[in-house]
């Protein structure tokens, strides 16, 4: 895990990027953005009261909070330009210049202007809002990536069973945000956490459409769904490496995948997991971090044209600390695929 974890600060040190974080008061979040600057990982946005910001880094002995950019989302030089992209983003909704101006002191929003307007790269929120406050002003600024109309949600898998995946490491994907995807949505989710495993993980991406049936084993509309969304993944992103419909057995253990689904690729080697439904990957991966003891990082969001990523708001430093340098290395890889 630390292997990762420490290929994962490599590549955000050498290439650092500009990650905002709007909930700059938020205790956990200006202890973790004090170890990121001491670290140098990331150069960071602050937005809150700066006064206030000041005295709770004094308060904690934050001395490296000096290094960040803080901005008064109430206050600060750029205001009327955000509102006014803002307005020009919206008003075909209906907004007006007036309502414009009052949500731009809005963190959360502000935080999606900057990066829209090119001032910021990514974002990190959540540790004192819901997942829905934090994803709506990044789909309604940021918008979906080119191709991608649903975001989803990537959790990495770090087990310790290093025979499969990457030394025991596995992406699976959606873990957090469509709860039944059509097969073009489960599609856009395969080939978003393939890129995901890519930029965060840095593999090739081997990635199995998981069902309980593999190769037409069984027969229901689900299983149909598997297979269409293969069709569509390919057409989407001929580059990646994808099979299906294959059993979770089948797709990581090399004598099951021979016997079950002889000729493919991926079977037995896969290292990107994508389930049928929010349903199955949520219990999946807790059943996994829990029973077998693996440490679950994420989820990350996918499929957004710019980093937005949402923290759990039981989170710890540790957590946002992490988040921030894999929010940086999605910023990297965003711009590599311009």
């Amino acid at each position: 895990m630390q292997r990762l974890i420490n290929g994962i600060l490599e590549r955000a040190k050498a290439d650092r990027q500009r990650i905002v974080l709007p909930e700059g008061t938020e205790e956990r979040t200006l202890k973790a953005a004090n170890q990121i600057l001491t670290d140098g990982i990331a150069d960071l946005i602050l937005l809150g009261n700066p006064a206030e910001i000041h005295a709770c880094a004094e308060e904690w002995g934050l001395g490296n909070i000096a290094k960040a950019t803080i901005i008064d989302p109430e206050d600060h030089p750029k205001k009327e330009e955000y509102a006014q992209l803002l307005f020009e983003l919206r008003k075909s909704k209906g907004m007006t210049i007036e309502e414009a101006s009052k949500l731009v002191a809005n963190p959360l929003y502000l935080g999606c202007l900057i990066i829209k307007n090119g001032d910021a790269d990514g974002q990190l929120a959540g540790a004192r809002n819901t997942t829905g406050d934090v994803l709506r002003p990044a789909l309604q600024i940021i918008k979906t990536a080119p191709g991608i109309t649903c975001v989803s949600g990537a959790m990495l898998l770090l087990t310790h069973a290093p025979e499969y995946g990457k030394n025991g490491i596995l992406v699976m994907g959606d873990v957090a945000v469509t709860p039944v995807p059509d097969a073009a949505q489960l599609a856009q989710i395969a080939v978003c956490t393939a890129r995901t495993a890519k930029a965060i993980v840095d593999v090739d991406p081997k990635v199995a459409l998981l069902s309980f049936s593999t190769k037409g084993s069984a027969k229901h509309e689900v299983v149909d769904k598997v297979v269409e969304a293969l069709k569509i993944a390919k057409e989407m992103a001929p580059d990646i490496a994808i099979d299906g419909e294959l059993q979770a057995d089948a797709a990581l253990v090399p004598e099951v995948g021979a016997s079950k689904a002889p000729g493919s690729a991926i079977a037995g080697n896969a290292n990107v997991l994508i389930v049928p439904s929010l349903e199955v990957g949520n219990i999946s991966y807790k059943l996994v971090q829990r029973l077998g003891h693996a440490d679950a990082v994420g989820p990350i969001l996918q499929g957004i044209a710019r980093p937005v990523n949402d923290l759990s708001r039981g989170c710890s430093i540790e957590d946002v600390y992490r988040m921030i340098a894999i929010t940086a290395n999605q910023a990297i890889a965003a711009k590599n695929a311009k």
